[in-house]
């Protein structure tokens, strides 16, 4: 009788955080639905307020290419499919939407982990997600300004004019194609100028060292060239030119967490 009655306020007890933890878990995932639930319809509301703008900012992306051939008299752009236009325009709307929802969903993850993390780890974390937009801008723009009026000076050096024995080769970009070509570029250099934060923040977590960067330099140096071949057109121009910044990121991520080393072993 003793052992059955001793025996049951422990039962009790594990039941009890049992059913804690199953509210706490049910908690967490009804927060987390509502703040995709709130991503999900900005991202709704941005989209059918990106569309009247989507010509606009085509027109944008299109200056580089404009600029080279503005000395060309009929120079033009096509679309071969009648529906082409329309869903480039449709894909604009779509990527600028998303492109506005990110310090949204930023936002949102943050309001979601706050609560559950010290004030100490909220002064490490908060950092990473103010740099990685801000290294995503920087990426793209250094692709508007910098790599595409390089590319396509390339691209159209291959044009020939025509002989008595060889037609005429001239170059008539296609809507969809052109827009395709821009954002993958754009997307590929706002990828890879996430380096410097995900290096620094396993620097920061005790994954990596600084030790351990520079030892791995010339892996990591093949690995970029890798990547940017990879992930950019088959061009020289496109794959240097994302290969030297992420070499320079690089540096910065083992001088960085140099820092966070010296800075930690002083407080210790």
């Amino acid at each position: 009788m003793f052992t059955k009655s001793s025996n049951k306020p422990e039962s009790n007890s594990e039941d009890q955080n049992i059913q804690e933890d199953g509210m706490t878990l049910l908690s967490h995932l009804i927060e987390l639905r509502r703040r995709l639930l709130i991503c999900a319809g900005a991202l709704i509301i941005l989209f059918f307020m990106s569309i009247p703008v989507a010509p606009y900012v085509y027109g944008f992306l299109m200056e580089p290419l404009n600029e080279v051939l503005k000395d060309r008299q009929n120079a033009r752009m096509i679309f071969t499919g009648l529906p082409e236009q329309f869903l480039t325009e449709i894909k604009i709307a779509f990527f600028l939407a998303l492109s506005i929802c990110v310090p949204i969903l930023l936002v949102q993850i943050w309001k979601f982990l706050a609560p559950g993390l010290y004030k100490n780890e909220k002064r490490a974390f908060l950092p990473f997600l103010i740099a990685t937009p801000l290294l995503f801008v920087i990426g793209a723009a250094l692709v508007y300004y910098f790599i595409l009026p390089m590319a396509w000076k390339f691209f159209i050096g291959f044009e020939m004019p025509a002989t008595l024995d060889t037609l005429a080769i001239e170059l008539e970009p296609k809507v969809n194609e052109y827009l395709s070509l821009v954002l993958l570029l754009m997307f590929a250099f706002g990828i890879g100028f996430q380096l410097p934060v995900l290096l620094i923040l396993l620097a920061k977590v005790g994954i990596v060292s600084s030790d351990s960067l520079v030892d791995k330099r010339r892996y990591a140096i093949v690995g970029v060239f890798i990547f940017s071949a990879v992930i950019t057109p088959p061009d020289v121009v496109s794959q240097i030119g994302l290969a030297i910044p992420l070499i320079i990121l690089y540096e910065v991520s083992i001088f960085s967490a140099k820092i966070l080393e010296k800075n930690k072993n002083t407080k210790e």
